[in-house]
């Protein structure tokens, strides 16, 4: 009885999925005003300085446990 709950619950969230609309009008319009670049530039640097904060924080961490063994 339980596999076929699971079952008629997995087929009705996918079947919400083909309710949908194929295209979004969002993304239609900031792709078309030409914002899309903006949004991807706004990714990259948010990346980038994810990326520079943890090697900066590894650097500083290695530096630590090399005056750490040091003492040792």
């Amino acid at each position: 009885m339980r596999k076929i709950l699971v079952a008629f619950l997995m087929s009705m969230i996918t079947l919400q999925l083909f309710a949908q609309n194929p295209g979004s009008t969002l993304s239609d319009s900031i792709y078309a005003s030409g914002k899309i670049y903006v949004v991807v530039a706004c990714i990259v640097l948010i990346l980038l300085g994810l990326l520079f904060f943890l090697f900066t924080t590894e650097k500083r961490l290695k530096k630590l446990e090399k005056k750490s063994s040091d003492k040792n």
